[in-house]
Parts: C-alpha cells; structure tokens; sequence
C-alpha cells in the first residue's frame, strides 16, 4: 500500500459511506475499488454470455441435443 494525498468531495464520500454502511474514509475507498471491481467482472462475464458463438458451431449443437 502507499500513503498518499488527494483532494476529495467530502459530500459525495459521505453519501458513498452511508451506501456501503462504511464507518470510515479508507473502508469507504477500499469497499468503493472493490465495487468497481466487482462490476467489471459482471460486465465481462454480460459480454461473454451475450455473444452464444457455440450456436453457430455445428458440433457443439450435435452434442448439446444428444444426436
């Protein structure tokens, strides 16, 4: 980890905190990463399943139908 200095919307945070039930400031950054995180892999995982290129593939669909 590093220490370092930045300049924060004490607002927004506040709102962010009272979101995730977070008590202080590195949890509220620490669970908002997380979060982001998190999305991303839903959305990689949205993209993935939303493209079924097994249909098109002839063999896959012979086996998925027992023939």
């Amino acid at each position: 980890m590093r220490k370092t200095t930045i300049e924060i919307d004490e607002q927004k945070v506040a709102r962010v905190a009272a979101t995730l039930g977070t008590g202080t400031l590195r949890e509220t950054i620490d669970r908002s990463l997380d979060a982001v995180l998190a999305q991303a892999a839903r959305n990689s995982l949205i993209r993935r399943f939303s493209q079924p290129t097994d249909l098109a593939d002839g063999d896959v669909m012979r086996r998925a139908w027992g023939d």
